[in-house]
């Protein structure tokens, strides 16, 4: 059995590295390669404004996100969904970079969502 993830993210802005951060995951699961219907989603409050223009891209306002859950108290399902799978990603850098940067905020270890699940690029 090959239990594969689609995932994608929306992000604060462009850049983990400058502060921004996750505001949205979903997951999608298929097992050898047939969508099951199990999905994992989740919006996420980060702390922080959403950029107008990546608010013009996804959709999601900093007053949507104020009553949504940190990162830190959502960490441990999402490492639970994704475990072991392989993890499918259309611009893998961009939401892999995202993720590890969270787990690092969240003092999470290991902080690389590579020591979870394999990464495959689309």
């Amino acid at each position: 059995m090959k239990r594969e993830i689609v995932l994608d993210t929306e992000t604060t802005g462009l850049d983990p590295k400058a502060g921004h951060r996750i505001i949205e995951i979903a997951c999608l699961e298929m097992i050898n390669r047939k969508i099951t219907g199990d999905t994992y989603h989740v919006y996420i409050n980060p702390d922080r404004e959403v950029e107008r223009e990546a608010e013009q891209v996804h959709g999601i306002s900093n007053s949507f996100l104020k009553d949504k859950p940190r990162f830190k108290s959502v960490v441990d399902d999402f490492i639970a969904y994704v475990d072991g799978a392989e993890m499918i990603i259309h611009n893998a850098p961009f939401d892999v970079g995202f993720l590890n940067s969270e787990l690092v905020l969240a003092g999470k270890r290991p902080n690389k969502i590579e020591s979870h699940c394999k990464i495959t690029d689309t």
